[in-house]
């Protein structure tokens, strides 16, 4: 009995698991009232769209997961994915084998996080600003790269992408599925077992302690938003495969997704703080919110309203929580 006391508050005391545990019963009642609202939604076809929904949130959720732990934001998610999403799309029309594009694409997308890192970390500029001036530049290149048109049906040259990215199953389940859990499981190994993840904790709770550390400060920044425009490109070859086609509006209001994603999980906007245990939750709260609502006939409009008010919800408790404004108001 004492061992299992004691295996409940080593996981307790786990940075960021008291929100995880919160919103997680929020997951169980939003989950219970749906279901009892449409029995049908806890039919096996919508629990597999609902996953398949759930994916490329988590996927993009990871990535502003990490930039948010180090205090930055990275709001140019979803001109990546549009970029990646057309890029693969046009070079695959043009003749090119879908397994270069792909590789081509993700050498471009790369490109996009290694110059955001490096404006940030290097360059001083603020992560509001470098990210909002490299999100208009993405978008123009999504919409340039095919002359400012979407592109046709990638067509049979692209079957075999379009079989391995959403049509495609393994051991039963859809490797879109599969894909977000692997990519969750090596960067939530990632953050929480090396060195690297400790710098990004580091340089989020305090950079100017992190770098009198030895921490290097432009590496880790870089890295993170690597990590980001990685997931960004992942998330445009999954709709690029899905729709198949190139779309020059794909990913747009993705950055959102993203951060509510990740602060509705418990990760902080602060910095320093967050576990991608609980990005899982956040993703999968918004799929369910998501489905949940379009079941109950509720209208797109309501739907974008009520995850704004939780993403908004959920970002003022935790500058409530970390700057202590309960307290100065009770010793006030």
């Amino acid at each position: 009995m004492g061992t299992s006391k004691k295996g409940i508050r080593k996981i307790l005391a786990i940075r960021g698991m008291g929100q995880v545990l919160t919103v997680t019963v929020g997951l169980i009642i939003l989950c219970a009232v749906f279901g009892i609202l449409n029995p049908a939604f806890f039919s096996g076809k919508n629990v597999g769209n609902l996953l398949r929904q759930i994916a490329p949130v988590l996927l993009i959720g990871i990535g502003q997961s990490y930039v948010l732990i180090t205090g930055n934001i990275d709001l140019s998610i979803g001109s990546v994915i549009g970029m990646s999403c057309m890029i693969s799309a046009t070079l695959m029309t043009k003749g090119v084998n879908p397994w270069l594009a792909v590789l081509i694409t993700l050498v471009i997308c790369l490109a996009v996080g290694l110059l955001n890192g490096h404006l940030v970390a290097t360059c001083n500029l603020p992560p509001f600003i470098a990210t909002l001036g490299t999100m208009t530049i993405g978008r123009g290149i999504a919409q340039i790269v095919n002359g400012n048109y979407n592109t046709d049906s990638i067509g049979e040259a692209g079957k075999s992408f379009r079989e391995f990215f959403y049509y495609g199953k393994t051991i039963g389940i859809y490797n879109t599925i599969l894909i977000s859990i692997l990519v969750w499981v090596i960067f939530n190994f990632i953050l929480s077992k090396t060195r690297t993840g400790r710098h990004i904790y580091a340089i989020g709770s305090n950079v100017d302690a992190a770098k009198l550390s030895g921490v290097s400060v432009v590496g880790t920044t870089v890295k993170v938003y690597l990590v980001s425009a990685f997931c960004s490109f992942l998330v445009g070859i999954i709709i690029c495969a899905t729709a198949g086609m190139g779309t020059m509006d794909s990913g747009t209001s993705y950055e959102m997704y993203a951060v509510a994603a990740s602060v509705i999980g418990g990760v902080s906007t602060l910095g320093g703080q967050g576990i991608l245990l609980g990005t899982v939750i956040g993703a999968s709260i918004w799929g369910v919110l998501q489905n949940g609502l379009q079941f109950a006939g509720a209208p797109v409009a309501i739907r974008n309203i009520v995850i704004g008010v939780i993403v908004v919800v959920s970002v003022l408790l935790d500058v409530i929580v970390r700057t202590g404004s309960f307290k100065r108001k009770k010793k006030a």
